[in-house]
């Protein structure tokens, strides 16, 4: 098992004291009822979590959100606790349609990760990162320094890095049972639930394609191609599709592949991750003009693929992700 630092954190205002806790394992952990504290077990605090090798302690469900990345400020607002969110930042786009409502008075902090000085003005008694790296010196905070100051922090599970907390592989299955634990965190086990059963009822029903295709994940990079590898989210997604990922024998998330494997690969369908920084139409005009890439039958005949960026990370939007890839199969003939 990692290392795992001990940080117990009251989910009450910035200037709330910080209390000790214990260490609970890898899961999340409701706290024993003592005497004087059965109603606060029975309400599943105080909670425990081994979060990316960093446990955390919630007194109460927190109040005061700071959202880093579209993963985890849509997930928040799926369970319908949009109040709760004090600020956003580093999103990767705009949230859906069915959340635009909810989230419209919702203050952007910053484009990028917040600092430390801005995060901590909004008062945050949580920051929610999409990312580890979102937690550091240079970002909002690192952990330790921001649960001394009564900030709780947690991680999307799905991004830690550390052995024995990265999924391997990402599946539906982990990142439902991340809803599940964001609702305990939140005190929400209904609203989470609902999402989960939503999503699970949503996904049975895609029918995959069975015509044994070939797909390369094409998230970013010209002279050297960014790609969906082998335990990810783009794998996760693209499995679910009936979609064999041409880098899926490489254990990471994410990796780098050469145009010259990619022409050897020569998939069957390119999907394109369609960001604001990096769309879809760009990558597009590029392996239409790259001498290697343009002889490609998959370019040659259009037969691209198209996702949402803030689709690409485990979060509430990969199921559609998977039924909108179905569906654009449908429309090339290629199911």
């Amino acid at each position: 098992m990692p290392a795992r630092t001990p940080v117990a954190i009251v989910a009450l205002p910035l200037a709330a004291l910080l209390l000790s806790g214990c260490a609970s394992g890898s899961t999340a952990s409701p706290g024993s009822p003592d005497d004087g504290a059965t109603d606060a077990a029975a309400s599943g605090y105080p909670l425990t979590i081994d979060n990316c090798g960093t446990e955390v302690t919630f007194e109460a469900a927190p109040e005061r959100v700071v959202t880093i990345k579209s993963s985890t400020l849509e997930l928040l607002l799926a369970l319908g606790l949009e109040d709760r969110i004090v600020g956003a930042a580093f999103t990767d786009g705009p949230v859906p349609d069915e959340f635009a409502d909810a989230a419209s008075g919702i203050e952007l902090l910053s484009d990028k990760v917040p600092s430390q000085e801005v995060t901590l003005a909004a008062e945050p008694d949580l920051v929610f990162a999409g990312w580890e790296s979102n937690l550091s010196a240079e970002g909002a905070g690192d952990r330790e320094t921001l649960a001394k100051l009564g900030v709780a922090s947690y991680v999307a599970p799905a991004a830690c890095k550390g052995e024995g907390y990265m999924p391997n592989p990402l599946t539906f299955d982990e990142v439902f049972a991340e809803f599940e634990e964001a609702g305990a965190i939140f005190g929400v086990p209904d609203a989470a639930a609902d999402l989960v059963a939503s999503q699970r009822s949503e996904l049975d029903a895609i029918e995959p394609s069975d015509a044994g295709l070939t797909a390369l994940w094409y998230s970013s990079g010209d002279d050297t191609p960014y790609v969906g590898a082998g335990i990810g989210a783009p794998q996760m997604i693209m499995d679910a599709a009936g979609l064999e990922n041409v880098a899926a024998d490489v254990e990471d998330t994410w990796t780098a592949m050469g145009w010259e494997a990619i022409v050897a690969a020569d998939p069957d369908v390119i999907v394109l991750v369609d960001a604001a920084w990096n769309t879809a139409e760009q990558k597009i005009a590029h392996l239409e003009s790259n001498p290697a890439t343009a002889a490609l039958p998959a370019v040659q005949q259009g037969r691209y693929l198209v996702v949402d960026f803030p689709a690409t990370e485990a979060g509430v939007r990969n199921v559609g992700a998977v039924s909108s890839l179905v569906d654009q199969l449908g429309e090339l003939d290629l199911r």
